[in-house]
């Protein structure tokens, strides 16, 4: 996988993404220190020029945002407005990360097949080959990314007290990172799904 460079988006989100903390599996804690910086921001304040071309992306960015530093209500409130597979599946990893796992599975089912797979599927598989166990080696085998067994792997993981479990937070941050620019990318251009 490339590296995720923050400053690709701007100045205005690589601010916002300098102050991250590491994703949990859970709900985790709050990144508060940021909560009055990011609450000053409309969607169209995180783009450079604050032109956008499809404002449902910009405001999957913005609910992204709130998701990356703990704020799983703020994140939950925009992207249960986005009508889109794209919302939906912003809405899913807020409810997986709460820990409403059947209710992120709904939301999985109404993403559908995402463009984002393809490109998280074998990230996905290069993350877990390097762990170990029969779970790591399952993804490492899968053809295809599968958000309901990743929800399984995270449902297990928080039960059993380890929500920082790091091979799966690792794929937790690919995924939250690729759909990300997925949404830059669709908001500047003005390509939604």
């Amino acid at each position: 996988m490339t590296k995720f460079d923050t400053n690709a988006f701007g100045p205005t989100i690589a601010g916002v993404l300098a102050d991250a903390q590491p994703m949990s599996l859970g709900a985790g804690a709050p990144n508060s220190h940021i909560a009055e910086r990011l609450g000053r921001f409309e969607a169209g304040d995180l783009f450079p020029d604050g032109t956008i071309g499809d404002p449902g992306m910009a405001m999957a960015c913005l609910s992204a945002l709130w998701l990356r530093h703990g704020f799983l209500d703020r994140s939950h409130t925009l992207s249960q407005g986005i009508h889109t597979p794209t919302g939906s599946y912003w809405h899913g990893v807020m409810h997986r990360r709460e820990g409403d796992y059947a209710n992120a599975k709904y939301w999985f089912r109404r993403v559908g097949d995402h463009p984002v797979f393809a490109r998280l599927g074998p990230v996905a598989r290069d993350i877990a080959a390097q762990g170990d166990g029969p779970a790591a080696r399952a993804v490492a085998a899968q053809d295809a990314w599968d958000p309901y067994y990743f929800i399984d792997m995270c449902e297990i993981a928080v039960g059993a007290g380890k929500p920082d479990d790091l091979l799966w937070c690792q794929v937790q941050r690919a995924e939250w990172e690729i759909l990300f620019a997925y949404c830059y990318r669709g908001a500047l251009q003005g390509r939604d799904n």
